[in-house]
């Protein structure tokens, strides 16, 4: 992985930046079974004996079940930005970026192990030709350069624009470890996107003690060129305005009330809608008909300022949240049709109710020692799910009800300084249903309470190193595979 950045100020508040991004990736992986039979042989299933019986209970095994594969993988990047900083009446912004999937080969056998470890049928999934491209342009208006007094106004408004295409070309070859492709049509899974919006808010100080932020988003999004091997999909489009609101009141120098509601629409990916693949020869395709997913949320927040209290600086705030989702997009089963299909799906209602309370505190007990801390509560369950009757009333996979985060900075002087973090999360599941109630194993989602430390020394003007170790109490936690143990890091840093 490689970037490079530029930048050029073209004038003393006009900024020019640019940043390459390379990245490549070549990996081999491989299988081993536990399965043995009545002699303790390896079994890995085979064209002619795909059966076996376990416990009492058949199964049928695949070649991909424990399929090995080569990747070859190779991206390019581009981003652009230009943006002022006059600070002044008006602000403007641009941005643009590009994504290349330059090559994206990845090869598996169609044979079964250990046969397939020299060589023989398989398959070539490329990617090359998949990528993105985004331009966003923003502007910023303060007619009334002194935004804290009465009747101060900040306008921002902007244009953006995403293009996302999917090409994916399924090849059958001869040896799966280095042949080329068969002079056969490959199965194709194609499709584009496309993301046009415009948006504008106004945060409005029309009282002394109140401020408002008005805003609304209007999308036009669209769907096409989508195909399976040649067989076109319909196009779609679709349009859809997100309004948001917020109210803040200072009711005395010490406490500040807020208030704010929102809409969102996130719309299904390109591969959500087209991307597909072949399973024992047979096509399994995502959904080109997925709804967007539309979430109303609201919070109610109540702030504190400590400074009153002795310390430097310092808040205590507490927020009550609510959303609500509809038809959310996951992967799931539907139970509904025979044989049941698995895939990208619409969940049909998610409703998430919590409360977060948090802590910023500079200078406690002694000079130079910062906290910041957070600990939030959601109950976050399916409320309807017509494809997976099962899942209602579940948690929301990955959110667990308690969560924790501490950090403790330490600066005795400006040359050291220190830092030591915590962080918890509870009980959590990566199921729909929760039928994973063990999370600490190979697919689980478990809870966890990891520390951090970090030392720093500036030791010159333009020098600094630091040293850290993350995962300190080495615990062993998992999200679908294990995260990394006791991790040492060291740092050199030269600034010109």
């Amino acid at each position: 992985h490689a970037k490079l950045k530029l930048a050029y100020d073209i004038s003393p508040a006009l900024r020019a930046s640019y940043t390459l991004g390379y990245w490549t990736n070549t990996n081999e992986r491989s299988s081993e079974t536990y399965l043995r039979d009545a002699g303790g042989n390896p079994v890995y299933g085979s064209a002619a004996n795909p059966r076996v019986n376990i416990n009492g209970r058949d199964y049928t095994l695949a070649a991909s079940d424990f399929a090995p594969s080569r990747g070859k993988l190779e991206h390019v990047t581009h981003g652009l930005n230009v943006k002022s900083n006059t600070r002044g009446e008006w602000d403007v912004e641009a941005a643009a970026s590009v994504y290349d999937y330059r090559r994206d080969d990845v090869r598996s056998p169609t044979v079964f192990l250990p046969n397939a470890e020299a060589g023989g049928a398989g398959r070539i999934t490329q990617l090359r030709g998949t990528g993105w491209n985004t331009l966003a342009l923003k502007a910023t208006w303060r007619p009334n350069r002194e935004p804290g007094t009465q009747g101060g106004h900040i306008v921002e408004a902007g244009a953006q624009r995403d293009a996302f295409k999917l090409r994916t070309q399924v090849y059958n070859t001869a040896d799966w470890i280095q042949g080329g492709p068969d002079a056969s049509a490959p199965t194709t899974f194609n499709g584009d996107t496309t993301l046009r919006s415009v948006w504008a808010q106004d945060a409005w100080r029309f009282a002394p003690d109140w401020r408002a932020v008005l805003g609304v988003r209007v999308e036009d999004w669209a769907a096409f060129n989508g195909s399976i091997s040649g067989a076109p999909l319909v196009a779609r489009a679709e349009a859809h305005v997100s309004p948001k609101a917020a109210l803040s009141w200072q009711a005395t120098p010490d406490w500040v009330f807020k208030a704010s509601a929102g809409r969102a629409v996130r719309m299904p990916t390109v591969a959500e809608l087209y991307q597909g693949s072949l399973v024992a020869g047979v096509v399994v395709n995502n959904d080109p008909n997925l709804k967007p997913e539309r979430s109303v949320t609201t919070e109610w927040t109540a702030e504190r300022d400590l400074a009153s209290l002795g310390l430097a600086s310092g808040t205590l705030r507490a927020t009550l949240f609510r959303e609500s989702t509809k038809d959310a997009l996951y992967s799931q089963t539907n139970v509904t049709v025979s044989p049941n299909v698995t895939n990208i799906q619409n969940i049909d209602a998610i409703r998430t109710t919590g409360l977060e309370a948090a802590l910023q505190a500079g200078d406690v007990l002694v000079k130079g020692l910062d906290v910041t801390s957070s600990l939030t509560f959601a109950d976050s369950k399916i409320t309807k799910n017509d494809k997976f009757p099962a899942s209602v009333g579940r948690w929301q996979p990955r959110v667990p009800r308690w969560r924790a985060n501490l950090l403790a900075s330490y600066a005795p002087d400006e040359a050291w300084s220190g830092s030591l973090g915590f962080r918890y999360s509870g009980k959590q599941y990566g199921t729909l249903d929760n039928s994973d109630p063990n999370g600490f194993t190979y697919t689980g989602v478990s809870s966890f309470v990891v520390a951090d430390v970090r030392v720093q020394y500036r030791f010159a003007k333009q020098w600094k190193a630091s040293l850290g170790i993350d995962n300190l109490n080495n615990k062993t936690y998992w999200a679908f595979h294990p995260y990394p143990q006791r991790t040492f890091n060291a740092e050199l840093r030269f600034d010109l």
